[in-house]
């Protein structure tokens, strides 16, 4: 069982202005995947913090999964992926480019997310547009190969020639 993080980014949700839809969402798929969510924050739409939060998950708290929520659109505060791609050592572009082609069969739309994936250290960062339906789309596209990608990352048994039907 891998440890997650759920970290909103969110200038009205963390001022008390409008409650959080996309966190607690995006954490009980988590939870409902066999994820252990360590943790929930809220942060604003601040890159400083945002990067701050991140590395405290990754580094201190030795998360394997971080997942971030809003941020990732055109709004001149939308800085999550920046955030993100600064804290990482590496990216996983993968990542982000399977969740625009899931959206993409949704909405045309999905093609203005600047969602990012990246690797810091033994974690693994991927970020999530802040609608929870959009949130929900994205993370159940990626979700069953999340868990062979952090096997990987942190040394586990890993069996790169599974099916897709196993993740």
């Amino acid at each position: 069982m891998f440890t997650a993080a759920v970290l909103t980014v969110s200038d009205r949700s963390f001022r008390g202005e409008r409650p959080d839809g996309a966190g607690p969402l995006a954490a009980s798929l988590l939870e409902e995947a066999g994820y252990r969510v360590a943790e929930t924050a809220i942060v604003p739409d601040e890159q400083e913090e945002i990067q701050a939060a991140l590395i405290r998950l990754a580094d201190e708290k030795d998360i394997a999964l971080i997942v971030t929520t809003g941020g990732t659109g055109f709004s001149p505060r939308d800085v999550t992926p920046e955030a993100t791609l600064a804290v990482c050592r590496r990216q996983a572009p993968g990542i982000p480019e399977a969740m625009r082609a899931a959206s993409l069969a949704i909405t045309p739309r999905a093609m203005l997310s600047r969602a990012a994936a990246g690797i810091r250290g033994g974690s693994l960062i991927v970020n999530l547009p802040g609608s929870p339906k959009a949130a929900r789309e994205n993370l159940e596209a990626v979700l069953p190969a999340l868990g062979h990608g952090l096997e990987m990352l942190r040394g586990g048994p890993a069996d790169c020639g599974g099916s897709r039907a196993d993740g």
